[in-house]
Parts: C-alpha cells; structure tokens; sequence
C-alpha cells in the first residue's frame, strides 16, 4: 500500500522535520509541501491525497479553520506545539494530535493509524465488489439446494414463512423470509418496495408513485417502503 501526503505548516523547520520522518518510511511520499492553509485549500481541489499534517497556528487561515472548511478532508494528523486545540481537533475527527517537537517513534504510530485505516476501507470495498459480482444463488428447496441465476429474478414475494422466487423462466418456493433474502442478495439492482415484495429494477417496465410494471405482473409500492423505493426509482431512470 503506498499513501500520499501534504504537509501544511508555516515554518520551514518543522516541514523538514517532517519530510525527514517521512522519508524514512516505506510506502509514504510527500506530494507537496504549503507555508499556508489557503494555497493548501486550493490545491486540494486539484489533487487528491490520503494524509494531511497540518499545523493549527498558521496566518490567514489556521488549521482548524481550514478543516471546518472541506466537506470531505483526507485523513488529518495535527501537528502542533499548542496542547489547548487537542479536543477540538478529535471532535473534527483527526487521526491523531501530535504535539512539537515530533520524535519520529511518535510520528510513526501516528501514520500506522492512517494505514491501518486505509487496510481496513480497501477490505471492506473489496468484500463489497465481491459480493455484487457474484451472479447467482443457491436456496434451499426440499432436500436440495437450487441454483438461481440473478440476473434472471423478476421478483421474490413473501408466502409467510416461504418466499417465492419467480424468474424468466421458473418459480422456486424457498422456507426462507423476504428480510433474509433481502440482506443477503448481493447484487444492488434488488429492491424491497413492499411487505410482501423484492422486485429487480433491471426487470422494471414501467412505474409510478403507487405501483412497479414488471413481466407479467403489477406489484404496489408499499407506503412504509415509498419514499426510500422512490428514491432509487428516481436517481435510476432518465426521462425525457
């Protein structure tokens, strides 16, 4: 794993200090260095790195200013000479609080933090895209456990303590529930808009606020699940 970084301070010394702690760890580059938050700011919006270390006490513009600033800030190591800022900072959700002078077995545990944190986001997204690129599922049915093809479901409908899948091209009756299937169907194209109704949005025909056109069949939207299921409805059609 290789993470970048911008180092915000407006001394030089202490941004050599710095880059000298940062050079002596694999996988860690400098991208940029800034004397002041402001062109720090700007530049941020052209490129994206993983870590900021940034000063609080800085002309124009100080750190805690800036970071109330951005929406979506990397991960944030203070690095101060100033004790009096430390809940603020962690109330903005910094990684770590590190206090002038920096020794480099302090700065390392603080960068570990970063890594750690980045580990840890890289497994659940690759989990994730493991999950929705799976393209079928078995039930289990009476004795045996069925194949069913993902992107061949049209809907699943709760029968009480069974669901029924209805395909293209079968129907399989499974002792599951509909919340079960729900929470574990791994392709984001399903979508629960009633009670008694998963349906496929790929399948979709036509809609409207009350109620999904699907092959064969009309299902309601149900009016617990109205406003998220209208949402997706939404952000997933174009029209003209």
């Amino acid at each position: 794993m290789s993470l970048s970084c911008f180092i915000i301070d407006d001394e030089p010394l202490a941004i050599e200090v710095i880059e000298s702690h940062v050079s002596k760890i694999d996988g860690l580059e400098v991208k940029a260095t800034f004397q002041n938050a402001v062109k720090a700011f700007q530049a941020l919006r052209e490129s994206q790195v993983d870590i900021l270390f940034l000063d609080i006490q800085m002309p124009r513009l100080t750190g805690i200013e800036f970071l109330r600033m951005m929406k979506n800030p990397p991960k944030v190591i203070i690095t101060t000479a100033y004790r009096e800022y430390a809940l603020e900072g962690f109330e903005l959700d910094v990684v770590d609080y590190l206090l002038k002078p920096i020794s480099f077995n302090r700065f390392l545990k603080a960068v570990d933090k970063v890594f750690e944190l980045h580990s840890i986001t890289e497994h659940s997204t690759k989990t994730a895209d493991e999950n929705n690129s799976k393209h079928f599922v078995f039930v289990p049915v009476d004795k045996k456990n069925v194949k069913i093809c993902l992107n061949e479901i049209i809907y699943i409908e709760s029968k009480r303590d069974y669901v029924l899948i209805k395909t293209l091209n079968k129907e399989v009756v499974t002792h599951q529930t509909l919340t079960y299937m729900e929470e574990r169907l791994p392709n984001p194209s399903f979508l629960r808009v009633h009670r008694s109704f998963i349906i496929n949005t790929r399948m979709i025909e036509s809609w409207s606020n009350n109620e999904i056109e699907l092959p064969s069949i009309q299902i309601p939207i149900g009016r617990t699940y109205k406003r998220e299921a209208l949402k997706v409805l939404n952000s997933n059609s174009e029209v003209l």
